[in-house]
């Protein structure tokens, strides 16, 4: 099934569901672009949830989605909202999504939820959802640890509804190793941390687009909850505190509270956490988000018939 179908999308490209920065303004903006917008609720109460998605139907009539992190303590009532709302597409992470796919696809809403392994891929199309976003260790912010190259045609082996790959694809080149592989769609984020459009601080931006190859690192694995980043002061911190495995939770939860807002809204380039990819190293210059998709597809090899 070719993706741009399934979604109604001119690209087979989705947009990170990236908490505090795929807003209204963000989603509305890949998804008039050609890709499929995502709001991305994080933490976000429902009443501040229901605001992103009212304001996203004023700013686009493309299709969007919202992508419901299943840690957070609000994901029950946003599993309603989304079909109170009427949005179509739901994407998740950070969880399984199993207890509200009935009610979802009862509502005519299409689930893709992000996967890190085979068998949790294998268990969500039993499930009955309709795609899969199959997200490598390359990525932004929290990751398994198996790599998009290899990830990607293992899950394509295992299930018989659409992969879509995730992680390390900033250009063309990305989108047409990724389809090589199996997948029929990509989702990006970090190269939309560079656009004009996305909402986050200057500071942040520049971060991304000076980024080199080794420009990012993994925090977290002390704990059980990996997350990608990129390098800087409070980073080197939270691994020299783990260093030798015996650091205080307190400790790493005291040093890290708040810093994705400090990232996000006041690009503090020394304590903020700057979720990013390893395809910061690809992205060099701010661009237009249609300029960014545009080059993506029709670059492509792979749709110019050539591969």
């Amino acid at each position: 099934m070719d993706i741009r179908d399934l979604l109604k999308i001119k690209y087979p490209i989705i947009q990170g569901g990236m908490a505090n920065i795929a807003t209204h303004k963000l989603a509305s903006a890949v998804s008039n672009a050609g890709g499929l917008g995502l709001i991305g609720c994080g933490g976000w109460d429902p009443e501040r949830v229901i605001e992103e998605i009212r304001k996203t139907k004023t700013l686009t009539n493309k299709p969007f989605g919202v992508n419901i992190m299943l840690m957070s303590p609000y994901a029950e009532a946003i599993s309603d909202i989304v079909i109170e709302e009427g949005v179509k597409i739901v994407t998740t992470g950070a969880g399984n999504p199993g207890i509200y796919i009935k009610k979802w696809k009862e509502a005519g809403i299409i689930v893709i939820p992000v996967v890190p392994s085979v068998a949790f891929a294998k268990r969500l199309e039993r499930s009955g959802v309709d795609a899969l976003v199959v997200e490598g260790t390359e990525a932004g912010g929290h990751i398994g640890e198996t790599s998009t190259m290899t990830l990607v045609p293992q899950v394509v082996d295992s299930v018989n509804i659409p992969v879509i790959a995730a992680g390390g694809i900033a250009d063309h080149r990305g989108l047409d190793a990724a389809f090589i592989l199996g997948a029929k769609g990509v989702q990006i984020g970090t190269v939309l941390l560079a656009s004009e459009e996305c909402p986050i601080h200057e500071n942040y931006k520049q971060k991304i687009i000076k980024a080199r190859d080794t420009g990012t690192v993994v925090t977290g694995r002390h704990t059980g909850a990996p997350v990608r980043v990129l390098k800087n002061q409070m980073a080197k911190e939270y691994l020299d505190l783990t260093k030798y495995g015996n650091a205080k939770l307190e400790d790493l939860e005291k040093l890290t509270l708040g810093s994705l807002r400090k990232a996000v809204f006041e690009g503090d380039v020394d304590r903020g956490s700057f979720m990013a990819g390893q395809s910061a190293g690809l992205v060099n210059q701010i661009r237009p988000i249609n300029e960014i998709l545009k080059d993506i597809f029709e670059k492509s090899l792979v749709y110019k018939g050539i591969i």
